[in-house]
């Protein structure tokens, strides 16, 4: 009796599910595909490999169709050239709403939406003043003073820094970028060097431990579902108490202003504006660090990128009167120097190309029709639009031969900054979007591109490098973070150093 009552019971949830649970395609909507898992849809399918996926809905209903993914309609706009068109409605979108409620999910604060009344505090306008102008001068400056204490220890005795070191190159990033930016960003404890190092590993190793499930928490599973990153998470989170940041020396205009934002900005109390301290940190890390493994590895493996890198590297610090020495003094090069690094900008930029995978999303703030070069399509209030520029970063019609890595793909005949590139014989206003597009650009990209700048620098300029095997394999992608930005290795490449006879 009891086994019969279940069967009846599925059927009934099943057949509500069919009536009720599937949505019907409206005229004018886009081609829809709602998956046959309730509530998942698509998820599955798409998580497993996003851009095969893509690609086969493309050729499938066209440059335009919509997916079921966990319980979400997202509409998927394909065609590159319809990018700027999609940009251009800003007024029907509020890309606010997802973000918010995903940050409030993964670090476990309460909503920063000025419109739930916790915050007044314009997030945008602060990473503007912070991140960006004359803060991005000091913050670089700053970044490049850690970078050289963690890469060139003083006092290191000159038997250690002439021995070949070998260790996994992603390992390697991690550590470095790691500690130079949660420096650069929260500050030093010079009284305790010791104690500092030590709660620098810790925190990396908490940082991992939480960021290992992000991807999870993203996709809607509550965190306490995993101990260990919960109990990582809250660590974290601790360490960015006002109580612990007070003590420190050299903290960032960013989390100075956030930290004393007062009652009559933010009802938040310590634990959570620490929470959101915590999200400035993976914000500043979780991508970073992947794209400086592959910037590295890439301009490695290739003798010309190596040669033509190392050749603008003296080039400008000789420019600058610089030099690095045996005995450690600082080299620096200001946000104009910087700058005029073609070479690197686009070893950087060719890295990321191959190994980003974000996904652009904006929510429906009401029904509305989107006017695309090939057509309109209705869209209903509370359905996301995405971009997965991906399918545009690896179009062969855009950049023959994608899968390759091209060092000066994105320079000109005469060495300069590439801009130009087509498809289908029309000139592309959009071609090159590892940081997000328009509203939900990332307001750090100009510092992430600084600090991985500065990073090859110091590497060229101060180190012998080698891959341990030549030639070697790339890794493959990590598709489990797909649609969070830049993919690490599926697993570590080794290579070695030693510090230069200088």
């Amino acid at each position: 009796m009891m086994t019969i009552s279940l069967i009846w019971g599925l059927a009934v949830v099943c057949g509500i599910w069919v009536i009720f649970g599937i949505r019907r395609r409206k005229a004018g909507e886009p081609p829809l595909e709602n998956g046959l898992i309730p509530y998942l849809g698509c998820a599955l399918k798409f998580g497993s490999n996003p851009l095969e996926f893509l690609r086969a809905n493309q050729r499938k209903h066209g440059h335009v169709f919509t997916c079921k993914l966990m319980g979400r309609y997202v509409h998927f706009v394909t065609n590159s050239s319809s990018y700027p068109k999609v940009l251009s409605h800003g007024k029907y979108f509020d890309w606010k709403k997802f973000h918010y409620t995903t940050s409030a999910k993964a670090f476990g604060h309460r909503s920063i939406d000025p419109s739930d009344g916790n915050t007044t505090e314009n997030i945008n306008n602060t990473f503007a003043k912070t991140l960006q102008g004359d803060a991005l001068h000091s913050l670089s400056e700053v970044m490049m003073q850690n970078l050289q204490l963690i890469l060139r220890p003083p006092g290191l005795p000159k038997s250690e820094s002439s021995v070949w070191v070998t260790e996994g190159m992603y390992a390697f990033c991690y550590r470095v970028m790691f500690e130079a930016g949660y420096l650069t960003l929260f500050g030093r404890d010079t009284s305790k060097p010791d104690a500092q190092r030590a709660l620098i590993l810790n925190n990396l190793d908490n940082f991992k431990q939480f960021d290992q499930v992000f991807p999870a928490l993203v996709a809607g599973l509550p965190i306490r579902l995993f101990r260990m990153a919960h109990k990582a998470r809250e660590k974290l989170a601790e360490g960015l108490k006002h109580k612990n940041l007070s003590k420190r020396e050299q903290v960032s205009e960013l989390i100075s202003l956030r930290m004393f934002l007062n009652d009559t900005l933010s009802t938040f109390d310590d634990a959570e504006k620490a929470k959101t301290h915590l999200a400035i940190l993976w914000a500043s890390q979780a991508n970073t660090i992947p794209a400086t493994f592959w910037s590295l590895f890439q301009m490695i493996r290739s003798p010309e990128a190596l040669k033509a890198a190392s050749e603008e590297v003296n080039g400008a610090l000789q420019s600058a009167g610089q030099k690095p020495s045996g005995e450690g003094n600082a080299i620096y090069l200001d946000q104009m120097q910087l700058n005029d690094l073609p070479v690197l900008d686009s070893i950087i930029k060719e890295a990321l190309r191959l190994s980003s995978a974000s996904l652009n999303i904006r929510t429906a703030k009401e029904d509305f029709t989107l006017h695309l070069e090939d057509g309109s399509y209705n869209i209903r209030k509370d359905d996301i639009i995405a971009l997965y520029p991906q399918l545009m970063h690896l179009d062969p019609e855009i950049y023959p031969d994608p899968l390759t890595f091209k060092y000066d793909r994105y320079l000109d005949e005469n060495g300069k900054a590439k801009t130009s590139f087509y498809s289908n014989g029309n000139k592309l206003k959009c071609f090159y979007m590892p940081f997000g597009s328009g509203a939900t650009i990332c307001p750090g990209r100009l510092f992430a591109v600084q600090e991985i700048k500065q990073f090859l620098i110091l590497m060229l300029s101060c180190f012998e490098l080698e891959l341990v095997e030549s030639p070697v394999q790339c890794p493959p992608l990590d598709q489990s973070r797909a649609g969070l930005g830049i993919l690490p290795p599926l697993h570590d490449i080794e290579f070695k150093y030693k510090l230069k006879h200088l």
